[in-house]
């Protein structure tokens, strides 16, 4: 098993952010890659689709408002792993109007090697981290290596 986090500081309030990100529907509010998500099955399964048309099935494992916390898993998705699960949290940053958000996940990378797998997600999260950086700031979300 792998796994990778990736960590941002936000100069915004830990309630404003869970109110942006905390929906299991809400990767389309603050993730440009995601422009499409669509529940289902009570709202526990998430359709996404992002920029090139690939679609991504994930269920939601567990969520927990208090906490500003929820997990889920990949039904179906075109990469290369099996057994994923990932956590998003929003915590207290290093004041009380900052927030700490932590994107991490665990897999079984499938033809591929745990490196390669850890650098494939970590640069997904670090990147959507950067476009919800960009999204509470107001501006235009920025793409990869700009």
């Amino acid at each position: 098993m792998a796994g990778t986090t990736a960590s941002t500081e936000l100069p915004v309030p830990a309630d404003r952010v869970w109110q942006l990100i905390g929906g299991f529907d809400s990767l389309p509010d603050w993730l440009p890659y995601i422009p499409t998500s669509e529940l289902s099955e009570g709202g526990r399964v998430r359709t996404l689709v992002n920029e090139e048309g690939g679609v991504i099935v994930e269920r939601l494992e567990a969520f927990d408002n208090a906490a500003r916390s929820y997990s889920c898993s990949i039904v179906r998705a075109p990469f290369p792993v099996t057994g994923y699960l990932s956590t998003i949290t929003v915590g207290e940053g290093s004041a009380p109007d900052r927030a700490r958000v932590e994107w991490s996940g665990t897999f079984t990378p499938d033809g591929i090697g745990e490196d390669e797998a850890a650098a494939l997600f970590h640069g997904i999260y670090a990147d959507g981290l950067g476009a919800l950086t960009q999204s509470l700031a107001g501006g235009p979300p920025r793409g990869p290596g700009e």
